[in-house]
């Protein structure tokens, strides 16, 4: 068979189709893989923003634990001393 150099027409489209339906939803893709980025990134941030509130509420327990103690040292009529 002899070669003509020509490309089999449904071959060509084939081709064409495919490159189409590539270009098609590339845009949809790159979008949802761009909300796919911003959801987890937000979700990090709630995450550390519960963490940093758990973290004051500690420091809110111990402060006030600190408190009662002084105030439990403390007699009537005396004051007491300032913490370093």
């Amino acid at each position: 068979m002899p070669d003509t150099g020509l490309v089999n027409p449904r071959i060509t489209d084939a081709v064409t189709q495919t490159n189409v339906k590539v270009l098609g939803e590339a845009p949809a893709e790159a979008l949802a893989a761009a909300n796919q980025t911003m959801a987890h990134s937000i979700g990090l941030a709630m995450e550390n923003a519960s963490q940093t509130q758990g973290g004051m509420q500690q420091v809110n327990n111990t402060t006030t634990g600190a408190l009662i103690a002084l105030i439990m040292q403390a007699g009537p009529g005396v004051v007491p001393p300032t913490p370093p």
